[in-house]
């Protein structure tokens, strides 16, 4: 068996104490020596994905953020509201590591074949606490990169691709034949738009500003819809008059969005009703939110008939439901096409030191479209 070239390396630690304070540092850990069927990577590259925001701050203000410590070693610091306090409840005074997926180089192997054969070899992880300089994860958890494909372009192979593809599986699974996705202009809208394409699946998507809609255009999108359209309501009709989109995927959560869609889904069944019934179509509609970049209350006027659902859908219960083999299939789809398909781009690359500098937390914590940072925790 290897051993690590490095015995210890920085975590990136995101801490709520009971006092009602965020507080964000680096924190020292060992390397442990992998086990049999375990492999370390030297981290290199991790997405700031929104599910990894929503727990590197928790209901933290981010107006208050102050940075702390060294250049080299800061400490962030925010106070969380006290209405708050209730949610975080069950994080409180735990000092908890961040990040989902990333990628990096195979350091040291334990002695199974599996993992011997991935020593000096490019990988992605889905593991958790990847803004670490050092992780030690089981083989099952790393996906081999393409030879040509660098680990920026592996970093983000996980959450967003397996999300995109789970949203087309998930149409299909309950019957649906078309779909719907807001903040359609996002890295992983973009996903989605490009999957959608590829495989014949009729998309509406759905942006907040004009020039996003320019970007999926180019892109190749059929039908956008854009909120800030005065005449939004009548378009998002028209485009699943035209789709017969009957499920939506909602990455806003707060606001009237989700009932508009629900309303505007009936509007395009009623328009080709032959009879007329007080209940509405027996269509069923359906909206899941998946993300919260509106954290106020969802709003709904019951316009929309009987016949139609609102929930929730987070990516890893999915995956647990298909099981490991259809899990697996999704996985080699995503590495067959990671530099075309599921191919991500980003803002900027910075260290963890950098990624708690006051200035960038200001621009990534906004969750904004075409902002996404790369975290290099060996930068």
């Amino acid at each position: 068996m290897n051993t690590p070239s490095h015995s210890s390396g920085l975590q990136l630690r995101s801490t709520i104490t009971s006092g009602g304070q965020l507080v964000l540092d680096l924190v020292p850990v060992e390397t442990p020596a992998p086990a049999a069927d375990e492999v370390v990577v030297r981290v290199e590259a991790a997405p700031l994905n929104p599910s990894d925001i929503g727990l590197l701050f928790g209901a933290a203000d981010l107006a208050s953020v102050q940075c702390s410590g060294t250049p080299q070693s800061p400490i962030v610091t925010a106070t969380v509201p006290q209405g708050a306090m209730r949610s975080m409840a069950a994080r409180l005074d735990q000092s908890m590591p961040v990040g989902n997926e990333g990628a990096g180089v195979v350091i040291a192997a334990g002695s199974s074949d599996a993992a011997q054969a991935l020593l000096g070899k490019k990988v992605a992880v889905l593991a958790g606490a990847m803004y670490s300089q050092y992780r030690c994860v089981k083989v099952e958890q790393c996906l081999l990169l393409p030879p040509d494909a660098s680990v920026a372009e592996g970093a983000s192979s996980f959450v967003n691709p397996l999300t995109a593809l789970g949203m087309v599986q998930t149409m299909r699974r309950e019957g649906h034949k078309a779909l719907v996705h807001t903040a359609a202009a996002s890295n992983l809208g973009q996903m989605l738009n490009r999957i959608c394409l590829k495989d014949g699946i009729a998309l509406v998507n759905i942006v907040r500003k004009p020039e996003q809609v320019e970007v999926l255009r180019k892109q190749g999108a059929v039908h956008i819809c854009s909120t800030a359209s005065p005449t939004f309501m009548e378009d998002l009709t028209q485009a699943l008059v035209a789709t017969g989109a009957t499920i939506a995927f909602d990455a806003i959560g707060g606001g009237k969005l989700a009932g508009q869609i629900l309303t505007c889904m009936e509007r395009a069944i009623s328009s080709s009703a032959k009879e007329y019934s007080r209940y509405g179509s027996t269509t069923h509609k359906q909206v899941y939110i998946y993300g919260g970049l509106d954290m106020g209350p969802t709003e709904i006027q019951r316009n929309f008939g009987m016949t139609w659902g609102m929930g929730g859908w987070l990516l890893f219960p999915f995956l647990q439901s298909i099981g490991p083999e259809a899990v697996q299939t999704l996985k080699q789809r995503v590495a067959r096409e990671l530099k075309t398909t599921f191919a991500s781009s980003y803002t900027r690359v910075v260290s963890l030191a950098e990624a708690l500098q006051p200035e960038a937390i200001a621009i990534y914590g906004q969750r904004s479209t075409g902002a996404k940072y790369l975290i290099n925790p060996n930068l």
